[in-house]
């Protein structure tokens, strides 16, 4: 049966990218991807057909995939991340069910590490308990909506971490929802950010959300408010998971 692999290669170096999805790419003839994703490992599988389109091209990316696909060849789309992590997994089911195309060509999504994992590593452990992941980005979901998610997650005071914060177009977008989390957290709140995650650059940066709000930030940087129980421990991040032998110990 033809394939396509969507493969997600995690924050950036192939270091981090996981066997399985360096298997997927070495199986495949084509690779096809965002630029910029591309030329992160263009260099590794110059043996391979690439195919490249720009941002917003997204639909386009993939129709070329399937073009191919239905020629015989095995595809990997590749995306940042995770796949399935506003990457481009879903897209291409989509776009297969629309040319009726499911009963013909196989997809195969392929798991890799996405920015609230690599990024979290960077500052320390602040996932460990309950949290949720929302993008700044109101390309595709309307900026409402994503104020009502930033308020809900705030009240259910969930360690939040915010992919797409900022850009050109949206230079006010990180203030706009820390102003909305201080409606419900203290100033004092632990957060912080990471930008060029897993690539050259790396950069990690603890503060508390007062602070954060007036920190600028780009599209590579990946930030993390904490929930009100996450502490600063010289620099990290630690949200406790509550285990009660650590509290006993510390009571004593």
């Amino acid at each position: 049966m033809k394939k396509i692999f969507v493969v997600g290669l995690g924050p950036g170096e192939l270091s981090q990218t996981t066997g399985r999805a360096l298997d997927a790419l070495r199986e495949s003839q084509v690779i096809a991807g965002y630029t910029v994703y591309v030329d992160l490992i263009k260099d590794q599988f110059a043996d391979k057909e690439l195919i490249s389109t720009a941002m917003k091209k997204e639909a386009d990316r993939c129709n070329l995939a399937v073009d191919q696909a239905v020629l015989g060849k095995t595809v990997s789309m590749v995306c940042s991340g995770d796949a399935g992590v506003y990457g481009m997994a879903g897209l291409m089911y989509e776009i297969l069910h629309a040319r009726d195309l499911e009963q013909d060509i196989e997809i195969e999504v392929i798991p890799g590490i996405t920015a609230a994992c690599s990024g979290a590593a960077v500052l320390g452990a602040p996932l460990i308990h309950d949290f949720t992941v929302i993008s700044l980005s109101d390309l595709l979901t309307p900026w409402e909506l994503i104020e009502k998610r930033l308020e809900c997650a705030a009240v259910g005071d969930f360690a939040i971490c915010l992919y797409n914060p900022s850009s050109v177009k949206r230079h006010d977008y990180l203030q706009k929802a820390c102003d909305i989390l201080l409606k419900h957290r203290a100033a004092e709140n632990v957060a912080g950010y990471v930008q060029n995650i897993g690539r050259e650059g790396e950069v990690g940066v603890v503060m508390d959300l007062k602070t954060l709000r007036d920190t600028k930030v780009d599209m590579f940087t990946t930030v993390f408010i904490g929930n009100s129980q996450t502490k600063n421990f010289h620099g990290k991040m630690v949200t406790p998971r509550g285990y009660r032998e650590v509290q006993e110990k510390v009571d004593e």
